[in-house]
């Protein structure tokens, strides 16, 4: 009598995965590498026809409901991160000039926020200077829900409008955590070469590691894994964070 053979839950499922999803599965390692590995790791992975975004993920050991541990920011990533960002600065007539010249694709006052008022949406980052933050809170309701309105906290409000323009407008990326303590962030393009994923990557680790709130006790980084936009998710070893920090 033949013997039968019962698959697991996880077999099952991974057999319902397109042949390219099933390969990458196959050799997506099983424990956590050093950050140069597991970028190597992942760019072994089946490609795709289009260029795939690079992410990272980081469970952080924070409580999400108090507000005193509450993680949001901003960084520039030594190679950037492959996209280019719109831009509208609410400023001054007299930065409008230099906010254009920066890379926003809009500069202005009340006039923009009529605009935006009326439906107009088509810019990935808003920036003000802070004198013009009376003016724009009437678009709370607005940018808010999509995440766009201005806030000290993510570097938008900022008396240096060009600077923070030119950032952003390059790929400056924002981060904060969700609910169950996770911050999310683009690292790059799968197409970037190896030491530019692994340099934004440790800046990025960096970056979480130096905003630690005061008032986490014990374990501050829990996991971390990085993945394209079609692919499994690598871990990555915490001590990548204590050697780099």
């Amino acid at each position: 009598m033949a013997k039968v053979t019962t698959k697991t839950k996880a077999e099952l499922k991974n057999d319902k995965l397109p042949k390219r999803q099933r390969g990458n599965m196959q050799v997506r390692p099983a424990d956590p590498l050093a950050a140069a590995e597991a970028v190597s790791a992942l760019k072994k992975f089946k490609a795709t026809k289009f260029d795939q975004t690079v992410d990272c993920v980081i469970f952080l050991g924070i409580d999400p409901k108090q507000a005193d541990q509450a993680i949001r920011g901003s960084v520039a990533l030594p190679a950037g991160i492959g996209k280019a960002k719109r831009v509208v600065a609410f400023c001054p007539p007299e930065l409008e000039a230099a906010a254009t010249a920066a890379g926003a694709i809009r500069a202005g006052g009340e006039e923009l926020v009529r605009e935006i008022e009326k439906g107009w949406m088509d810019f990935d980052v808003a920036i003000s200077t802070p004198d013009m933050m009376r003016v724009i809170s009437k678009l709370g309701r607005v940018l808010g829900p999509k995440g766009l309105m201005p806030s000290p906290k993510a570097g938008t409000v900022t008396a240096d409008i060009a600077t923070a323009v030119k950032e952003y407008a390059a790929g400056k990326v924002e981060y904060r955590n969700d609910k169950g303590g996770n911050i999310h962030a683009p690292i790059g393009k799968m197409s970037f070469a190896e030491k530019d994923l692994v340099a934004n990557l440790e800046h990025f680790l960096r970056a979480i590691e130096a905003v630690k709130p005061s008032s986490v006790k014990g374990q501050y980084i829990k996991k971390i894994a990085i993945s394209g936009t079609m692919t499994p998710s690598v871990l990555v070893t915490l001590p990548a964070v204590a050697e780099k920090a």
